[in-house]
């Protein structure tokens, strides 16, 4: 499908839409920066479609080890889209990157049976990260049509079923050159491949926004709204994909999600993007919402199982952002008693002395906020009571050896979610 006489009144609407984009620059992370002067979007009155039930699960290149297909085998996904390949310059593939080395490799192509073996989808993941590389790309049609060319190459030669278009830090005056290449690989894809389709993974803020109405005119199969990232390594800690705000900024899923709807973006093409990573920051006290002494960090439940099966580490769930949520002592500092002689966190025995003038080193504290079964399930929930397509996660593997995560996906999948 292309543009065509919508381009000038979707362009119209984009631009006011996206008048405040200017205050939302890409952090050294990619991360959007809240502007809290913008005003919170409200969607047009619309009617709600049956939801669907679609698990659409992200799989990055360093999560494709020895465990991993047996993994993917056994997490009930209706797509299972592998990440990543890019571009060179000149629209070329970029073959040195990892990426396209693991999936292109025995472990990618074993996953592609697996997953076909089960009816599931799979799409390969197409990444254009930062400003500079996307102003070049989408100022040259050569290489836009060459890299179309490979990619229909890529897909048809491994076995795909679609690609994924996940383009960050798109500089705003191309948000419709973004639109119009992702119908240009549509027509490209199905003109080889009759049922191939196109998804786009675009932004929870109003440049994602804006790329997401573009792309749904363009025709894009799937807008995986990428629900996370409303608190990131720069900000105050909190949860990754809140649904409402302990510290009262507007921006949670909510707001997104009516965001979305108010540019008219399609809802029963809409895929709500979930985490399945948490972050933790050094913060000075033990306590949700706890100010942050530095720069946080991402948290993959996988990689702190020791952590998580410690008795003495109980994470809590905070109901208004629905998170899970723990704090411990940092490395090296120590909590005492009261009375013992040393002030908590002190580092110092009981009894030993200060030098003179000195003041006791503050406690400090790692805390973190991450997404479990029981965190996701209202989540999940809003994605049905909106009416969405499905649900899907960012990422696949990194809930490994940990219980109560497939069987919530293959609860979704089988529309048997319940609150509790």
């Amino acid at each position: 499908m292309t543009v065509g006489p919508a381009r000038p009144l979707l362009a119209a609407f984009l631009a006011i839409a996206l008048a405040g984009c200017g205050g939302i620059a890409p952090t050294d992370d990619g991360l959007p920066v809240t502007d809290p002067t913008l005003p919170q979007a409200t969607a047009r009155p619309t009617i709600v479609p049956i939801p669907g039930h679609e698990v659409y699960g992200f799989l990055p290149y360093w999560e494709m080890d020895d465990t991993i297909v047996d993994h993917v085998g056994a997490t009930d996904l209706t797509t299972l889209a592998l990440f990543s390949v890019t571009h060179q310059r000149s629209g070329e593939l970029d073959d040195g990157q990892h990426g396209y080395r693991a999936i292109a490799g025995p472990i990618g192509r074993d996953l592609i049976r697996v997953a076909h073996d089960r009816g599931q989808r799979v799409e390969l993941v197409y990444t254009s990260f930062g400003a500079g590389k996307n102003r070049q790309f989408y100022t040259e049609p050569d290489a836009q049509a060459r890299w179309i060319e490979v990619l229909v190459d890529l897909v048809d030669e491994l076995g795909f079923d679609g690609v994924n278009v996940d383009v960050e830090a798109l500089p705003v005056e191309h948000v419709l050159d973004f639109g119009a290449f992702v119908g240009r690989l549509r027509a490209a894809l199905r003109a080889r491949l009759p049922d191939a389709q196109v998804s786009v993974a675009t932004q929870a803020n109003e440049l994602g926004a804006g790329m997401a109405a573009a792309a749904a005119v363009a025709g894009a199969d799937r807008i995986f709204l990428m629900g996370y990232d409303y608190h990131w390594a720069g900000s105050n800690p909190g949860a990754s994909a809140p649904i409402d705000r302990l510290d009262g900024e507007p921006r949670d899923l909510v707001w997104s999600l009516d965001l979305y709807a108010a540019l008219g973006v399609p809802v029963d093409r809409t895929i709500l993007g979930l985490p399945l990573y948490g972050m933790t920051w050094p913060v000075i006290g033990p306590g949700v919402g706890s100010p942050s002494t530095g720069r946080g960090d991402a948290w993959v439940p996988r990689r702190n199982l020791g952590t998580l099966a410690d008795p003495s580490i109980e994470p809590v769930l905070e109901p208004i952002e629905s998170v899970e949520f723990y704090a411990v002592p940092m490395p090296g500092v120590a909590s005492t008693s009261p009375g013992s002689g040393a002030s908590p966190g002190s580092t110092a025995s009981p009894g030993s002395a200060a030098s003179p003038g000195s003041s006791p080193e503050p406690p400090g504290w790692n805390a973190v906020y991450f997404d479990s079964p029981r965190s996701l399930t209202p989540k999940l929930l809003l994605a049905d009571e909106r009416g969405l397509a499905g649900a899907g996660f960012w990422a696949i593997g990194y809930e490994r050896g940990l219980p109560g995560y497939t069987e919530l996906i293959a609860t979704f999948h089988a529309g048997k979610l319940r609150g509790p």
